[in-house]
């Protein structure tokens, strides 16, 4: 994912598209895990600890699985939760390669400690939702998400919005991913493009506190779809510090095929939801990006 910034404003353009809302809606997520959660505290360590219930050992993989994250992820999470003694890591007998990780005493004792400031964090993600908001927003993530979690999922997790929310995130991009790769761009050039269509040529900071997202991730943006003669950078002649950002004539053509391509995956992604579901669905991400 870009580097995220606090922007809570959303773009005209890309307002109402739930995949656009599911990206900003984790990229607050991101945010609110450093402000909320306190120090030592991975959100990837307490959902391995919380799968680790029950004392049975369980191989690195299939606990990557269950909380949906990569082998990489997965292997980092262990050996810190190893060197922290709240796992027993050790390598499988049968596969010298693997490991199988065993919750400690030590382990327990954090998965429950560290419950209280998951919690803490959905305070800090939606303030103004009440109870039944909360509920709401949950069921139709785990729409979106129907046939595609873990069965084994722990019941916390299935219960955290900031757990649904950044995987329902991920499965869309995924495959929103997939189906821009003709068109040799990503999601975010996409939401860059968008933006362009809709604003005009405006700079790349500008660019930045709409998309909600870092300036160096601005900048690598526009590098790539210059590189590739979808946007130039021309400097004001009145001021030849500011630099705007224009879409080029070939950019409208890859944006209408995106926007068909964007159609198609929502269909796809959401087709557990009907078309009422999916109005409120992005009503409470709008509130959920816009802090309301």
């Amino acid at each position: 994912m870009e580097e995220a910034s606090d922007s809570r404003e959303l773009v005209a353009g890309l307002e109402d598209q739930p995949g656009h809302l599911l990206w900003r809606a984790a990229a607050r997520v991101t945010l609110s895990l450093g402000a909320v959660l306190p120090a030592g505290m991975d959100i990837h360590a307490y959902a391995a600890l919380l799968a680790l219930a029950g004392g049975a050992p369980r191989s690195q993989q299939s606990l990557a699985d269950t909380i949906d994250v990569s082998r990489t992820t997965m292997a980092k999470v262990a050996a810190g939760l190893a060197e922290e003694g709240l796992v027993e890591r050790v390598r499988n007998p049968a596969d010298r390669r693997s490991y199988s990780l065993t919750r400690t005493a030590e382990g327990a004792a954090a998965a429950r400690h560290w419950r209280r400031h998951a919690e803490d964090l959905e305070d800090a993600l939606t303030p103004g939702f009440s109870l039944a908001e909360r509920e709401e927003l949950r069921q139709l993530l785990l729409g979106t998400l129907d046939g595609e979690l873990a069965h084994d999922t722990p019941e916390p997790l299935l219960e955290s919005l900031g757990f649904l929310i950044t995987r329902a995130h991920l499965r869309m991009h995924r495959g929103f991913s997939e189906a821009l790769a003709p068109l040799q761009i990503v999601p975010a050039h996409f939401g860059l493009l968008t933006t362009l269509a809709t604003l005009g040529a405006v700079s790349q900071a500008e660019i930045g506190r709409r998309l909600g997202i870092s300036g160096a991730s601005v900048v690598q943006m526009v590098d790539d779809l210059e590189a590739k003669g979808l946007v130039e950078r021309r400097r004001l002649e009145w001021d030849r510090r500011t630099q705007l950002v224009h879409p080029t004539p070939a950019a409208g053509e890859v944006l209408d095929r995106a926007g068909q391509l964007a159609t198609q995956t929502l269909a796809e992604r959401l087709g557990a939801l009907d078309s009422r579901q999916t109005k409120r669905l992005v009503v409470l991400l709008q509130r959920f990006v816009t802090g309301e």
